[in-house]
């Protein structure tokens, strides 16, 4: 499989029309990332803008006692480094690979000239922040208001809603480190939705078996995230429908 095959795993690159897209391709450097590999560190100068295929990342906020919470968790729908096109080099926050797998890694120069192009890239990149935007204000009113059960819910939807699998590698942990809170309540919260049936647990395993089950007992900030991020992405399609239209006229 070449990598521009590959690339298009990416719905935002998939979204690219042809030319724009072929514009890019030589740029384009394949990487594959391990389970809790950072991507950047908070403050560090971006260098890449990286377009998940197969991995999924978790964006961070750390404290300075070392404490972590997570904002939002990006994988083949979107982007990682959304800060080298907003105005700013570096972020606060920290992404980490919170499923391994690979990435296109675009270097920050290509992408800068590209987006400067006002093009399909600029169009696709605008309305795929303003999701992400959404789902870290969503993040924070389901983490003040909403109880860990349906944290941990929303948390497993999101995040296999990014795979192509029900199976997540991830220790209870690291859940709790995203979430900010006790592994113990981490430790409960997963025993009760692996009585129920929802899911199974094993050995850093997490194995989604009834999704109907978790969005019965979500709250509702998975649906605002989701339909967001649904409504967005038909949009950044068309770029790449008004293309493929003017090939039908001709």
């Amino acid at each position: 499989m070449s990598i521009a095959v590959r690339a298009r795993q990416n719905l935002l690159l998939a979204a690219l029309p042809a030319g724009d897209f072929e514009r890019l391709l030589g740029h384009f450097e394949e990487v594959e990332m391990s389970l809790g590999q950072v991507l950047y560190e908070s403050g560090e100068q971006l260098r890449h803008l990286y377009f998940p295929t197969t991995l999924i990342a978790s964006l961070l906020f750390v404290t300075q006692n070392g404490s972590s919470t997570e904002l939002a968790v990006a994988g083949r729908e979107g982007a990682i480094g959304v800060a080298l096109f907003m105005g700013g080099n570096s972020t606060n926050s920290r992404a980490i690979v919170q499923s391994a797998g690979m990435a296109i890694a675009l270097p920050a120069a290509a992408m800068e000239e590209e987006f400067e192009r006002g093009g399909a890239l600029q169009w696709i990149l605008l309305r795929y922040t303003q999701a992400l935007i959404t789902q870290m204000a969503q993040t924070a009113v389901c983490n003040r208001h909403h109880t860990l059960d349906q944290q941990l819910c929303r948390w497993l939807l999101i995040s296999i809603d990014r795979l192509s699998s029900n199976r997540l590698r991830m220790t209870q942990q690291l859940i709790a480190d995203m979430l900010g809170v006790r592994r113990e309540g981490v430790t409960e919260a997963a025993g009760k939705l692996q009585t129920n049936g929802a899911i199974t647990y094993s050995r850093g395993e997490i194995t989604v078996i009834d999704r109907r089950l978790l969005e019965e007992r979500v709250c509702e900030c998975y649906g605002v995230v989701n339909k967001e991020y649904n409504r967005l992405l038909d949009d950044v399609q068309i770029p790449r429908q008004r293309e493929m239209r003017r090939g039908n006229a001709d």
